[in-house]
């Protein structure tokens, strides 16, 4: 941050509703804002957390509207870190081929690109999943990060 009276990790819950995105982007925006991210590196980053969220929204809990989505965002070694929880349906990264973009587009596919934008946008994409527990997915950039 710039200052070191600047608040250096922030947390905000919210329920698995669509409805909420706008929050989460708001949030992901403040926060990075103030630890000096330029505009396009700050696009990037809410995007891919909204893709994550996204996810989580129609996969771990199934578009279950009372579920609950925990950002935590911290700044720390000239990186913002973003870890996004869940207690939803556990996820394997792993199971989500990589896309053949040409092929994606040729077909006029929608939707299913969410990892393949993350992993593109972000510095670091990690997911640790305790089943029956819960799902933690963290996001990295570096400031001044070349993406």
């Amino acid at each position: 941050m710039k200052s070191k009276s600047k608040i250096k990790e922030k947390e905000l819950k919210v329920k698995s509703r669509t409805e909420n995105l706008s929050k989460i982007r708001e949030f992901i925006q403040d926060f990075a804002s103030l630890a000096g991210f330029s505009q396009g590196t700050i696009d990037n980053m809410m995007l891919a957390v909204e893709e994550a969220c996204t996810n989580i929204i129609k996969h771990a809990y199934k578009s279950y509207p009372d579920g609950e989505i925990i950002i935590k965002i911290k700044y720390e070694e000239k990186k913002l870190i973003i870890t996004i929880i869940d207690y939803g349906k556990a996820f394997q990264p792993e199971s989500i081929p990589e896309p053949n973009i040409q092929e994606y587009y040729r077909q006029h596919r929608v939707g299913g690109l969410g990892m393949y934008l993350m992993k593109t946008l972000m510095d670091d994409v990690k997911y640790i999943s305790i089943p029956g527990k819960y799902n933690q997915v963290l996001l990295s950039k570096r400031l001044n990060s070349s993406r």
